[in-house]
């Protein structure tokens, strides 16, 4: 029988970090369905603070508001750079 009482450990960081993985990736799969380029809407919303350059389509504007634009920009930008030294 599994142990039920035992106290499971979550480090906040990652799963905020998780969360927005989940939301970037389905507001990009929302925008590509609706057939836009999803790299390009989603960088107009983080430069201009739009949120007309992400469709409504599967709630996928209201999702990405649930994110700080500053937050999205640090883990993209922490992604990249983790993700480029790996290819060294």
């Amino acid at each position: 029988m599994a142990d039920n009482a035992s106290t499971m450990l979550f480090n906040a960081e990652e799963v905020r970090r998780h969360n927005m993985q989940e939301i970037l990736k389905e507001v990009s799969n929302a925008l590509t369905e609706r057939g836009y380029n999803s790299v390009n809407q989603i960088a107009g919303y983080l430069i201009s603070n739009d949120p007309a350059y992400i469709s409504s389509f599967k709630d996928a504007r209201s999702k990405i508001q649930q994110v700080e634009r500053y937050e999205l920009i640090e883990e993209l930008v922490r992604y990249y750079l983790e993700n480029k030294e790996d290819s060294k």
